[in-house]
């Protein structure tokens, strides 16, 4: 049986990594390449930015843009998560994981990241300097969490950074480079710190065998319930009530949806339930974001 050090440099040694990614075909490394990029999340931030961005009045040739240029940090941040996780997610038997089944190689995702990165950066730049700036700043905060900041108290904190960004990478490409409604970035913020916790909750333990101890590891499961719908709950109460105008019908049904689903989280000691209803939370806020628009100040 090959050690985790043996499977992580498979493509010298001869292990299994590089073996078994190198007996697939091409189409068969491309997708493997592509799955471990985290299709879906880096996806649907991709079509959220983008929706953001047609509602935000970006036109026909803004709107491609900010999509081509939030999937290119999204596919970054993906594949440079599963380099950088490769040795624990050995140790945890993460069998989801192509590299770790090795249908593709260390190198392939490296280079793959270190692209998707470099050209992140034009993309985004070709917004305009602001906007591209917001953007970047938002990918080099997901870039420190992988990096590390995920093992610590403040693993929060690039998750806030990164979704405050996004309706501010919206509004700063549009005429007169004007920031987003602060309710939008506080919005935000808070939503990406509900997703956060959301993200590592069927994961507490597993992470904590392998040393890692963020800020929902370190409450445990109990607590990083409430770190999960806490925050959700608040930014559906400020993306109801912080736009101007009367709430409407939508927002406090929304609301209500809120309330109800809130408890789910925060008592239910065990079962899938918690995380599936903080989805259902963290969907909801998604859809009252995409409806109140990233309206500039």
């Amino acid at each position: 049986m090959h050690s985790v050090e043996a499977q992580v440099t498979g493509e010298a040694a001869g292990g299994a990594t590089g073996g078994a990614a190198g007996g697939r075909s091409a189409a068969g490394r491309l997708r493997a390449l592509l799955a471990a990029a985290h299709p879906a999340p880096s996806f649907a931030v991709t079509a959220v930015a983008t929706v953001l961005a047609a509602a935000g009045g970006r036109g026909a040739a803004g709107c491609p843009l900010v999509a081509l240029s939030v999937l290119a940090g999204q596919l970054s941040v993906g594949w440079c998560n599963d380099r950088v996780d490769l040795r624990r997610d050995l140790a945890a038997g993460r069998a989801d994981k192509p590299l770790v089944t090795g249908t593709v190689r260390p190198h392939a995702v490296a280079v793959a990241a270190g692209g998707a990165l470099a050209l992140c950066v034009p993309l985004s730049l070709a917004n305009g300097l602001l906007a591209g700036g917001a953007h970047l700043v938002g990918v080099g905060a997901a870039w420190a969490y992988n990096l590390g900041v995920k093992r610590t108290v403040l693993s929060w904190l690039p998750y806030a950074v990164a979704f405050a960004l996004l309706p501010a990478f919206v509004t700063l490409g549009l005429p007169g480079r004007p920031w987003p409604a602060a309710w939008a970035m506080a919005a935000g913020a808070l939503l990406g710190t509900g997703a956060h916790a959301a993200n590592v909750l069927p994961d507490i333990a597993d992470d904590l065998g392998t040393g890692v101890r963020g800020l929902p590891q370190r409450l445990g499961p109990g607590r990083a319930r409430v770190l999960a719908a806490g925050p959700l709950l608040a930014a559906s109460a400020v993306l109801v009530f912080g736009p101007p105008g009367p709430v409407g019908v939508a927002g406090w049904v929304a609301l209500a949806v809120t309330g109800a689903l809130t408890p789910a989280v925060v008592l239910v000691p065990r079962g899938r339930l918690p995380f599936l209803a903080t989805l259902a939370l963290a969907g909801l806020d998604v859809g009252l974001l995409l409806l109140r628009g990233a309206r500039p100040a």
